[in-house]
């Protein structure tokens, strides 16, 4: 099975929208494996977010993620990255199809909602950075009725 990391973004958090981001991804299929509400250290924001650092967004996201809650989730399943990254929609809500989470509740591409791993590779980092090895794969019953 693979797993992806996905992040409810403080704007989520702050706008009551927890429960009702991760019920699209459970009721995707995708069985949460950790999960964890947090305030996002300046040193964690820059390590998850160094690929960007340079670019004239970067400072302004640093103090975004860091400026509230966050929810940090591992979520696993068949093709996760792809199924969550669908869910959530073009990074710009703008340009997401409609039912996506950034289309349903976003406006801009500064206030997304959500972050989610855009491949295995940056899958297996953002999982280790956020979780290490605090991951509990679990049997879940109805498994057999989403997968074949």
């Amino acid at each position: 099975m693979e797993r992806t990391f996905v992040m409810l973004k403080p704007d989520a958090v702050q706008r009551g929208l927890i429960g009702e981001i991760i019920a699209r991804f459970e009721k995707r299929g995708l069985k949460i494996i950790a999960m964890k509400f947090m305030k996002v250290s300046r040193d964690l924001a820059e390590k998850h977010y160094a690929v960007h650092k340079g670019r004239p967004f970067y400072d302004g996201l640093i103090q975004y993620i860091t400026s509230g809650p966050v929810v940090a989730m591992v979520l696993q399943g068949p093709n996760a990255i792809q199924v969550a990254r669908n869910t959530m929609g073009a990074t710009n809500p703008v340009d997401a199809a409609a039912g996506t989470i950034r289309a349903d509740f976003g406006l801009e591409i500064g206030r997304n909602l959500v972050h989610g791993s855009d491949g295995p590779e940056t899958a297996a980092f953002e999982i280790g950075l956020w979780f290490g090895d605090e991951l509990e794969d679990w049997d879940r019953d109805v498994d057999r009725w989403i997968l074949e």
